[in-house]
């Protein structure tokens, strides 16, 4: 996570995001491969649904550090379907 937060903060949208799974696809606004996303790197009270507007950090996945992930997630822009919260 401390690596992580010397990386800049990039935006994306939601591709995919299961909250049975624990986990989702975010697609980079400045293009490039889908990234992973780990429910525990979801900040906020909303779980994330296809076509939200997010904000987050790339970390390294070890152990080659060749791939990325999407950490502190954060929504900046909801879809207007109906969201869910964490709590529900």
């Amino acid at each position: 996570s401390a690596r992580a937060l010397q990386n800049p903060i990039v935006t994306g949208i939601v591709k995919s995001f299961s909250r049975t799974h624990g986990h989702g696809f975010i697609t980079p606004k400045a293009g490039g491969e889908d990234l992973f996303c780990h429910v525990s790197d979801i900040e906020g009270e909303y779980v994330p649904m296809t076509g939200d507007e997010v904000m987050y950090r790339l970390c390294a996945i070890p152990p080659k550090n060749e791939k990325y992930q999407a950490v502190h997630v954060k929504i900046i822009n909801l879809t207007p379907e109906v969201h869910h919260k964490w709590v529900e």
